[in-house]
């Protein structure tokens, strides 16, 4: 049987080589507090292209300074981060692999000095500051940052944006009803609170028209909580909005016990294209190439997003290839010991 996991997957102008996505993962690298591109990044993220990875998406990457999730984050809230993130991205697609980038915005977990900002003053925990409730003027400002912040991503080149709607940073807040608490039009029934990653989408579509992903958490874990049910009817909203994949993670708006254990989230991701009829990505805990095959032979999910696997072996593609029996092609330089 022909494997999956080294089948090339498209989605609108763009070609992946393979299924395999290098997950979003903060590298809290960069210095001077400025959000710009750093040695580590080129040499951490080219190597996973060597490695054959189909698809790297550089990790959370904050479209206002206040929205980083630490001081060390990587922004794009100037037009400077534009040259470095471009020479990062043609340095990934010299060794044959896509680029992706993941816009973000902290909100109440954001732990930069100064005053942070989320849909409610509600702290994540004891140990997080209390942010400001935002203001609609605020909302409207977020959003274009977010648009912004899309424009510079397609400046420098990447070819996937993935707008980051999950673990308990900003858009996961306005969407759950546990950190979300307002009265007006962007909180309340399921359909207000909707309305700000509704908005995101809208604005960003206005300057990009490549593949656009969202990442969303499958369950807040809590009985009050959004559930695979909810996230199936948001899902729907997300693909009559042109969104191409769906990140299915979860958890992390609020302090959850969570009973992990291998590819334990890929049944949401399942679930998701099943019911919503869009393409998935899957990611947790998925760690071997016979794993990840497992979960596009049985139509779970469309993409596999790895990602502390990869921090591990930047090889991963090739251990996986191996696995599974398959030959994939080496780098022309390191042919002699593939």
């Amino acid at each position: 049987m022909k494997t999956k996991l080294f089948e090339p997957y498209q989605m609108k102008n763009v070609t992946l080589k393979n299924r395999i996505v290098m997950s979003p993962m903060c590298m809290y690298s960069s210095t001077g507090q400025k959000g710009f591109v750093e040695d580590f990044h080129f040499t951490h993220y080219i190597s996973r292209a060597v490695g054959q990875v189909g698809l790297i998406m550089i990790e959370a990457t904050a479209v206002t300074p206040q929205g980083r999730i630490s001081a060390q984050d990587l922004g794009i809230w100037s037009d400077d981060h534009i040259f470095k993130l471009r020479k990062l991205v043609t340095s990934i697609k010299a060794y044959g692999a896509s680029t992706a980038i993941q816009l973000a915005h902290a909100g109440r977990k954001s732990t930069v000095d100064g005053e942070i900002i989320a849909p409610s003053p509600l702290s994540f925990d004891e140990t997080y500051k209390t942010p400001k409730a935002m203001t609609k003027e605020e909302i409207t400002e977020t959003i274009h940052a977010f648009q912004k912040g899309a424009k510079r991503a397609k400046e420098a080149g990447f070819d996937i944006i993935e707008i980051h709607g999950a673990h308990g940073y900003l858009i996961n807040e306005f969407l759950s009803p546990l950190s979300n608490k307002r009265d007006d039009e962007y909180g309340g029934s399921a359909e207000n609170r909707y309305r700000f990653l509704g908005e995101v989408i809208d604005a960003v579509k206005m300057v990009w028209d490549g593949p656009l992903f969202v990442r969303i958490s499958a369950s807040d874990y809590h009985p009050e909580g959004l559930q695979i049910t909810d996230y199936i009817q948001y899902a729907q909203k997300l693909k009559e909005q042109g969104v191409d994949l769906i990140d299915v993670s979860s958890g992390a708006v609020v302090p959850a016990k969570i009973n992990v254990f291998p590819g334990y989230q890929v049944k949401f991701a399942e679930t998701i294209k099943e019911k919503a009829r869009i393409a998935t990505g899957a990611v947790g805990l998925i760690t071997n190439g016979l794993q990840a095959e497992e979960i596009l032979q049985n139509n779970r999910a469309d993409l596999i997003f790895i990602a502390r696997e990869l921090l591990r072996d930047p090889y991963f593609p090739r251990t996986a290839a191996k696995e599974l029996r398959e030959t994939i092609e080496a780098p022309k330089q390191y042919d002699r010991g593939w």
